[in-house]
């Protein structure tokens, strides 16, 4: 009889379990999608130490999370965690709140008219004037809040082209995103001429880096959960034309930059996770793995950072990889901008910016 009361018990318990791993109520409604393959880390992939040799931290205790970096007169800007605009004096010699957005800034750039541009992922799409005043541009499209502005590139006609990396999720709840593996991402325009914010390009799987071409016939978009890139012609003969020019990157592109020479930079956070990878076709098997980290009892889908910025062509073939595989001198990047010989990189797990000689 004893044992029969245990067996019970026992039996109990793992019902108890599985029905805590099936129906405790989770935030996400998981989708069945099947990602790109992960390329092998060879040929243009292959491991390096050009960022670990070369990257050095500027503007050292600036604060958490210097996502984005824009460098105008001798000095940098970057956006921290707590709102905060800092502009730093690229000697060295002195750093300055210059704004604060009073929410998450992250992809910053200026316009023609010496206004920063912000894309704030709480605020929305903000502009900041030169003697510091803080105007919303857009923050909503067809009667709905956006809840994750997230980066942007102007247009030499003044038109900014800008991210909003998910319908579902704020960016307290990004990574909630990558769990739900629903693509509700978009690439959003505003007219600064009408005040109209336009909807370009939908359907991405967390919509993030946005950068356009230096004869602005088309403008680029990754999604980092999809690990791609995808090019929206907006000039020319094939105005209107989407392509998709890197299926598969072996890690989650974050923002993007046109450099000086007319290709563009990829910030690069964390490599890809084959394992996670192999869920996403998988929902209901992915809503049990949420509930366990939920629980602590196992760790999300993005694996350790690392120091790595891509270059790629229009066409996206790879030029350039400059890595630091164990994020010794900068990781974690979310942006790689090249100004007058320099790149800059912002990071959201670091308190400074970084800084190397193009190689």
């Amino acid at each position: 009889r004893r044992m029969r009361t245990i067996l019970i018990l026992m039996l109990l318990l793992i019902v108890g379990v599985l029905a805590a791993l099936t129906l405790t109520p989770i935030p996400i409604k998981p989708e069945a999608w099947t990602p790109p393959p992960v390329p092998a880390m060879e040929g243009p992939y292959a491991e390096n130490t050009l960022l670990k040799d070369g990257a050095k931290r500027f503007g050292v205790n600036l604060g958490h999370g210097p996502e984005d970096v824009t460098v105008r007169e001798g000095f940098a800007y970057t956006g921290l965690e707590d709102g905060r605009i800092m502009k730093v004096a690229l000697d060295g010699s002195s750093s300055s709140e210059y704004a604060n957005t009073g929410g998450r800034p992250l992809g910053l750039q200026f316009d023609a008219g010496g206004n920063l541009i912000v894309a704030d992922a709480i605020k929305g799409l903000v502009s900041i004037a030169p003697d510091g005043a803080v105007r919303v541009l857009s923050a909503s499209i067809g009667g709905k809040p956006m809840l994750f502005v997230d980066d942007l590139d102007i247009a030499a006609d003044g038109t900014i082209w800008f991210s909003d990396a998910s319908a579902r999720f704020g960016i307290k709840d990004y990574i909630n995103d990558l769990w739900e593996g629903a693509a509700t991402g978009r690439l959003l325009s505003y007219n600064p001429a009408t005040g109209e914010t336009r909807v370009e390009l939908d359907g991405l799987r967390f919509a993030n880096g946005v950068a356009i071409a230096k004869d602005q016939s088309f403008v680029l978009v990754t999604e980092t959960a999809a690990r791609r890139v995808k090019k929206l012609w907006i000039n020319g003969p094939y105005k209107g034309r989407i392509e998709t020019i890197v299926n598969g990157l072996p890690g989650f592109p974050d923002n993007m930059s046109t450099a000086p020479d007319g290709n563009f930079w990829v910030a690069m956070p964390s490599k890809a996770n084959a394992q996670f990878d192999e869920v996403m076709p998988q929902p209901f098997l992915r809503g049990v793995m949420f509930r366990l980290t939920q629980w602590g009892l196992m760790s999300g889908p993005v694996p350790a950072p690392r120091g790595w910025a891509l270059k790629i062509d229009a066409n996206g073939q790879v030029l350039k990889s400059l890595m630091d595989p164990n994020g010794e001198s900068y990781h974690t990047i979310t942006s790689v901008n090249e100004f007058d010989g320099q790149l800059y990189f912002g990071s959201i797990a670091q308190d400074s910016m970084g800084r190397m000689p193009v190689p």
